[in-house]
C-alpha cells in the first residue's frame, strides 16, 4: 500500500488544477511578436504522464504575472514536451517573450475539449487558419498526418497580415511538399519578395477543391474573419454541424 505522501504525489500528478514547473527547452522566433516556446515539466512522471487532445490548451503561469490559456501547438505525439505559440499581447506574454532556454514558468492543465476527433475520422478535412489561429490547428494538422488513413482528402488555407506575419514556416513548407495534403497560403499585403497570393483567406476558394457533402472544416482565426469563412461555407452547402470554430 502507498503511504500518505505517495498518495499526495500522485494526487498532485494528476490534477490538472496544480501548475507544475516547466523548463523552456527552446525558443523559435516565428514572426516579430510571436515566439514559439517549447516546455518540459521539471518532474520526470508528470512528463510521463501528460496527456492531451489536439485543440486543448493548458495554463501558464509567470511569477508575479499571473496566468494566461494558451493553446498547444504541438501534437500528442511530440516526445520532448509541449509547444506554445504566444502572440506579445500585455503584460504576462510580453515577459514571456523576455524568457530564454533554461527559464522556467508554470503549466496546469490541459482544459477544453480539444477538437471531437471521433467525428473527424472518416471524412475530407478542410483547415482555415488565420495568423496565430493557425497554432490549436497545427497540432490537429501534425495528428492527422500521424493517421493519414483515417481521414479522407485534406486541405490546409491560411492567411495572415504580411508575409512576415506568416507563423509555422518550416511546417508549411513540409506540409506542402507532401502529396497527401493541398497547402494554400495568402497574405493581406505582399512585399517586393511575395510571389504568392494576395487577398483573404477567403480569396483562396476559387483555388481549393472542396465537397461539402463529405468534408469537415476547423476554423481558427481573428473573429472576423471565422465570420466570413462560416458564411461562405453555408452557402457552399456546408451543414452547420459539420462546420468547427475555435
Amino acid at each position: 500500500m502507498e503511504d500518505r505522501a505517495q498518495t499526495l504525489v500522485r494526487k498532485m500528478v494528476t490534477n490538472i488544477y496544480y501548475p507544475h514547473p516547466a523548463s523552456i527547452i527552446d525558443v523559435k522566433e516565428e514572426t516579430p511578436d510571436i515566439k514559439t516556446f517549447t516546455l518540459s515539466f521539471k518532474d520526470e512522471e508528470i512528463h510521463n504522464r501528460f496527456t492531451f487532445r489536439p485543440g486543448q490548451f493548458v495554463l501558464l503561469s509567470v511569477l508575479h504575472c499571473g496566468e494566461a490559456p494558451i493553446s498547444i501547438c504541438s501534437p500528442p505525439t511530440f516526445s520532448k514536451g509541449l509547444e506554445l505559440s504566444i502572440k506579445k499581447m500585455g503584460r504576462l506574454t510580453g515577459e514571456v517573450h523576455r524568457y530564454s532556454k533554461g527559464d522556467e514558468a508554470g503549466l496546469r492543465g490541459p482544459y477544453g475539449n480539444g477538437f471531437p476527433l471521433e467525428e473527424l475520422c472518416g471524412h475530407d478535412l478542410l483547415f482555415v487558419g488565420g495568423g496565430i489561429g493557425l497554432a490549436p490547428l497545427r497540432s490537429l494538422v501534425e495528428y492527422v498526418l500521424s493517421n493519414r488513413s483515417d481521414f479522407g482528402e485534406v486541405t490546409v488555407l491560411y492567411g495572415a497580415r504580411t508575409p512576415a506575419d506568416l507563423v509555422f514556416r518550416d511546417d508549411l513548407a513540409a506540409w506542402a511538399g507532401k502529396e497527401d495534403l493541398n497547402v494554400m497560403i495568402t497574405v493581406d499585403r505582399g512585399d517586393s519578395e511575395w510571389k504568392g497570393e494576395i487577398g483573404p483567406v477567403t480569396h483562396l476558394w476559387k483555388k481549393a477543391t472542396i465537397y461539402p457533402s463529405t468534408t469537415k472544416a476547423i476554423i481558427c482565426g481573428p473573429p472576423v474573419m471565422i465570420s466570413f469563412v462560416v458564411s461562405d461555407l453555408l452557402k457552399m452547402g456546408f451543414n452547420e454541424d459539420d462546420i468547427i470554430t475555435t
